[in-house]
């Protein structure tokens, strides 16, 4: 008798299309190998044996937000005694920092603050791309962007113009967290709804620039949701063709006010693998080792994986919430952790243009 399993490999194997159904079944299944063999089929019909990292530098410029989501271990008031907010000549500094480590990607994501205006957001992004011209700017979340709407009264589309005028090259993909509204609700109230996240998006990919998009789990959600979640980013992609990579982002309980113990290793690999099964109009699935580990990112280039994002340097976010990794890696810590799990190392760029790209086997750098 045919199991949910053998019905759902016969639809990889035929190239087709899964519903939200087999999607559940997948996300169900404690078969994990079995999973996982099947995200691994699907991921090298495009990516081969090429697993992508970027050498890139993360700058939260402030943690000051006027939302106070539950989920959030980062977000500050004003008045708080962690709160921060860097000058433009500290965003600036580690930029340069930044330069000198041969970056390409500068990534920016911060709190909604109260007082900076959106003058502050468009100076920030034209001296930098003055000042370092050949590295891209990946800044923003689509609830940022909603925010420097609603702060200058400018319309949705002139907001995202203004940006790229600026010298926005894409978007991170951040802010998504979960769609359905019960879910959203208990988590971030304050925030922008499911609807207006992809909406903004939709604007982003019609100026012509290109975003990654996240799925927060592991906190309140249920597997339908998820699966709800996936639907609406795969039908956004059918449309605009703008999402670059999916990256499932695994929720940290600590410092938040969400009572939850942290996922598995199971969980996590499941996230990946279904992603890369379901979303099959993405190209690239993104293991953010930061998030989950060095180690089960490692892991999950057996599970449908094709990215493990990059050098980083310097990380708030995650770590504000109890994420026990560190900060930095190398680019020879990379390469060997590709290497191990017997894939090819690709150095890209935010775009993923091939960089450089290392032999299966030889020195590290």
């Amino acid at each position: 008798m045919k199991t949910d399993l053998d019905e759902i490999r016969g639809k990889v194997e035929a190239g087709e299309r899964l519903s939200e159904a087999d999607a559940l079944a997948l996300y169900r299944s404690r078969d994990l190998l079995a999973v996982g063999e099947m995200a691994q089929l699907a991921n090298r019909r495009v990516n081969g044996d090429r697993v992508h990292f970027i050498v890139n530098r993360h700058i939260n410029p402030t943690n000051v937000c006027v939302n106070r989501c539950r989920f959030c271990a980062f977000s500050k008031s004003r008045e708080e005694p962690l709160a921060y907010t860097m000058t433009l000549e500290e965003i600036l500094r580690r930029a340069e920092e930044a330069q000198e480590q041969k970056a390409t990607e500068i990534h920016i994501v911060g709190g909604l603050h109260p007082d900076l205006p959106f003058g502050f957001y468009l100076e920030m992004l034209r001296t930098l791309r003055e000042r370092h011209p050949s590295m891209h700017i990946q800044a923003f979340t689509a609830v940022e962007i909603d925010y420097f709407g609603k702060i200058s009264g400018l319309p949705l589309s002139e907001v995202v113009s203004r940006l790229k005028r600026a010298g926005l090259g894409s978007l991170p993909g951040g802010g998504a967290e979960i769609f359905c509204p019960e879910v959203r609700n208990e988590i971030c109230p304050e925030k922008i709804s499911g609807d207006r996240w992809l909406e903004v998006m939709e604007a982003v990919h019609a100026a012509g620039l290109k975003s990654n998009a996240t799925m927060l789990y592991g906190h309140v959600e249920t597997l339908a949701s998820r699966v709800d979640h996936m639907r609406r980013l795969r039908e956004l992609q059918d449309r605009t063709g703008g999402f670059q990579s999916f990256i499932p982002l695994a929720f940290h309980p600590a410092n938040t006010d969400i009572e939850k113990g942290s996922t598995t290793g199971v969980d996590d690999l499941l996230a990946l693998a279904v992603g890369r099964l379901y979303l099959d109009n993405f190209r690239h699935v993104k293991a953010f080792w930061i998030n989950i580990g060095p180690k089960l990112a490692q892991v999950s280039l057996h599970f449908g994986v094709d990215d493990i994002d990059g050098t980083v340097v310097e990380e708030k976010i995650s770590h504000a919430a109890g994420a026990s990794t560190g900060q930095e890696m190398t680019v020879g810590d990379l390469v060997a952790m590709i290497r191990q799990a017997g894939r090819v190392p690709v150095e890209r760029d935010t775009l993923y243009n091939v960089v450089r790209e290392w032999p299966a086997e030889g020195p590290d750098t």
